[in-house]
């Protein structure tokens, strides 16, 4: 995500997401017809999916909270709505994907803006060809360079970071931040796609180039013999955007370990050695071996994942659990293999609170189900424990709500992706209701999710189009529909 410094007033009207200052969110008892249209008009919108629009309508008439069916209409669609380019380029669907307010497609944030439409594929042939077309673009993009995390269009397009950045700027390329998780997210839309409809037509010759670059770019980047081809810094005052000692980071030990100059936030990383995007590599191989072996194809990628597999889970069964001296074993946020370790958790996902939504394997085991009593959940017990605690720097707890920031925000401002992860990987009711009470009211009266708002003050919130919160915050209404449908009456 770019850099927001500024608070955004919910009054300013933009895009046509918000309402009229004036206009109340929380009017009368809580009909429908209380709650002013702040969806874009149907004329204005990118993509229209029948199957969307029918659960849209099913939620809204069934959930007696009318201010979350509410919400839900108006974001839940918002992918679709604002932020896609869909056409048939070479015979093949083509879906371009920005993040809302910035024009530039990022490999995570498309991946994870479409990840949530994936279950109402088998109904609705146009949206599965849009999700094709999101896998057929980030081929595109990784094999334009692996190391990138956004890009553009428009190739003749150039990037405001051109004259800052000392790093190897391509045509196409609005930024080169290296985050493990930019080439984890294309792998998990892909076996995503393929679980709900075991179609394999996506993953042809330039799908299979492309994961074959994502594993050279991950074996690069454990350094065991050399640095690698990668770095990076910027002329800024901001330190997180840069990447210090000639832009290849801190020292490291070489154990196995994948380094990662950026964080899923877009911030520079304090030790290289990225916890929740090293597991999240791990998830991501298996699910690559998975699909090449359904494929019948790529033996010599099925070997390389393997080989990748075995060193992650050794290094991280020696480096990713450490002891702290409140909450017993928990994981690490970053190490650097020399027993170094910082104890935090941002709100971008891949994060520490989000393992189980990303369906890391920890040392054998899945995450999903959060009481089994082996090694990896109660670590994540723990670790869970910690992060929603003042032992985590950047949790914050307010007037106005309580939940995970980071620094690419600044201090004391929450993330409500942060508590749309805590819901998605709860299985405690209370918990649960909390984190979409909390949700209901951080909208600020516009109608949608932001990037951030300030933990006494809703009103004071960063990006007032950020379509990754918005989609999310729709599945997470959308899993406690079809699970708890009683928090949402």
């Amino acid at each position: 995500m770019e850099r927001r410094t500024f608070l955004q007033q919910s009054t300013i009207a933009a895009a046509g997401l918000l309402f009229k200052p004036g206009m109340s969110a929380l009017a009368g008892p809580g009909n429908i017809k209380d709650f002013p249209v702040v969806r874009i008009p149907e004329g204005q919108r990118k993509f229209k999916s029948k199957s969307v629009e029918k659960i849209i309508r099913e939620v809204r008439t069934n959930v007696g909270n009318k201010e979350i069916g509410w919400l839900f209409e108006n974001c839940f669609p918002n992918t679709l709505d604002t932020t896609v380019e869909f056409e048939i380029i070479g015979g093949k669907p083509d879906t371009y994907v920005i993040t809302g307010d910035i024009d530039a497609m990022w490999l995570r944030d498309s991946s994870a803006q479409v990840y949530p439409y994936l279950s109402l594929c088998k109904e609705d042939k146009d949206l599965q060809q849009l999700i094709q077309g999101v896998i057929h673009r980030q081929v595109k993009c990784i094999l334009k360079d692996p190391y990138a995390n956004a890009f553009y269009k428009d190739e003749k397009k150039i990037s405001e970071w051109k004259e800052t950045d000392d790093t190897d700027m391509k045509p196409g390329i609005h930024e080169r931040k290296w985050e493990i998780d930019s080439l984890c997210y294309p792998i998990r839309l892909s076996y995503g796609y393929w679980m709900e409809t075991k179609d394999t037509t996506p993953f042809d010759k330039d799908w299979l180039d492309a994961m074959h670059l994502v594993l050279k770019t991950f074996k690069e980047q454990q350094r065991k013999d050399e640095e690698g081809p990668y770095h990076f810094q910027r002329k800024t005052s901001w330190a997180t955007d840069g990447v210090p000692l000639g832009g290849y980071g801190y020292p490291t030990k070489k154990v196995g370990l994948i380094h990662s100059m950026f964080r899923p936030s877009d911030d520079a990383t304090i030790y290289p050695f990225l916890i929740p995007s090293n597991l999240f590599a791990l998830s991501s191989l298996r699910n690559l071996r998975a699909l090449l072996d359904t494929m019948k194809t790529g033996k010599d990628m099925i070997e390389t994942c393997f080989a990748l597999e075995n060193d992650l889970v050794k290094a991280l069964g020696e480096h990713a659990v450490v002891t702290h001296p409140v909450f017993g074993e928990v994981f690490a946020y970053e190490a650097d293999g020399f027993g170094n370790h910082t104890f935090m958790d941002d709100a971008n996902v891949p994060s520490l609170l989000a393992l189980p939504y990303i369906q890391s394997p920890i040392f054998g085991g899945d995450l999903s189900v959060l009481h089994a009593e082996k090694h990896g959940y109660t670590v994540y017990q723990n670790t869970r424990r910690m992060l929603l605690s003042d032992s985590n720097p950047f949790y914050f707890k307010g007037k106005a709500g309580e939940g995970i920031g980071g620094p690419h925000a600044g201090l004391n401002m929450i993330w409500p992706l942060s508590i749309i992860v805590r819901g998605l990987t709860s299985h405690d009711t209370q918990e649960t209701a909390l984190c979409l009470k909390m949700l209901q009211n951080s909208h600020a009266g516009t109608g949608f999710m932001h990037e951030s708002f300030h933990k006494d003050d809703v009103s004071k919130f960063t990006r007032k189009w950020f379509a990754w919160a918005n989609t999310l915050f729709g599945e997470f209404v959308l899993k406690t529909y079809r699970e708890r449908p009683a928090l949402l009456s």
